[in-house]
């Protein structure tokens, strides 16, 4: 009876401690890092079962990299309903509406891509909203506050995850030249290699800022090679992206791009979310927007292959 006893004390000091470490996590910080793993185990199980004998290389990969931030920056339009609202256009009524719509649409569109059912459709809508992203908000943005950097980076980050989805479609593209995917994957090239360029001058402007898609965080000073990590950065995005747009070697320049980008994701992001994890806006979103232009630049090479791959069978 006394070790049943003792056992029963055990379980209920467990749960209580469990209970203690998990309630209080905030929802805004619980939700996205949970969604985010949800959405990246299904993903690679995807991977896994279906691709992983026929495909080689990052390319396989590039689908997961992209559409899973989406769905961590989706989960944050619910829990966090009223910051996202605040970003909605002073003309649009029912700002709070606008907010949850996108959000379902965007989990809608990161599952259908991950699980390729209606891929195609889902990616081409998914690059239609972040370019009316772009259009509708980001040039307001940028007009008022007179060329601010972080709405020009912002602006140029949506149209090179604009890019990244078309890319994700005109993979999806059956490999006959009536589907038009020559057309679309050029478009994508300009949509992903002029902000890259863009981007990579501005490491070298302001290398203290965050690497990658620098906005407002700053790298912490105990990230050792700070410097290092934002000179190789800006490297890496002027001259892949001066590859991407002159159409150059692009499938290895994208691919070279995506390797470097993750490497800083893993490198320089990771620990500043293991340094403050329940920091959202400096660490976590952070971590997901450069994994997504990895995946970006993933998925154009992706695309860039199966193109050439047609015209080497035609």
């Amino acid at each position: 009876m006394n070790m049943l006893s003792c056992s029963l004390q055990f379980f209920y000091h467990a749960r209580l401690a469990l209970a203690l470490a998990v309630f209080p996590i905030r929802a805004e910080v619980f939700w996205p890092y949970f969604s985010g793993a949800i959405f990246f185990v299904i993903g690679l199980t995807k991977i896994l079962k279906d691709e992983l004998p026929q495909k080689h290389g990052l390319d396989k990969f590039g689908r997961l990299f992209y559409a899973l931030p989406m769905g961590v920056f989706a989960t944050q339009h619910f829990t966090n309903p009223k910051l996202v609202a605040s970003i909605v256009p002073s003309w649009m009524p029912w700002h709070t509406f606008w907010v949850y719509l996108v959000g379902i649409a965007i989990i809608a569109a990161v599952l259908s891509i991950l699980l390729e059912i209606q891929a195609r459709l889902a990616a081409t809508l998914l690059g239609c909203m972040f370019l009316l992203f772009v259009v509708l908000m980001h040039i307001h943005n940028i007009v008022v506050t007179h060329g601010a950097l972080l709405f020009w980076v912002i602006g140029l980050r949506d149209l090179a995850f604009s890019g990244g989805a078309f890319a994700l479609a005109a993979t999806q593209l059956k490999r006959t030249p009536s589907e038009g995917a020559p057309v679309l994957v050029t478009l994508c090239r300009f949509f992903v290699g002029i902000p890259a360029i863009v981007i990579g001058v501005d490491h070298f402007l302001h290398p203290t800022l965050a690497p990658g898609i620098p906005m407002e965080a700053i790298t912490p000073a105990w990230i050792h090679g700070r410097l290092f990590w934002a000179y190789l950065t800006g490297a890496a995005l002027i001259a892949c992206g001066a590859c991407i747009v002159v159409n150059k070697k692009v499938r290895l320049a994208a691919t070279y791009l995506g390797i470097v980008v993750l490497l800083l994701g893993v490198f320089v992001y990771s620990l500043m979310i293991a340094a403050n994890p329940s920091d959202i806006d400096g660490g976590l979103n952070n971590f997901v927007d450069i994994l997504a232009l990895s995946g970006t630049v993933l998925v154009l090479a992706d695309a860039i292959s199966k193109r050439s791959s047609h015209q080497v069978s035609a």
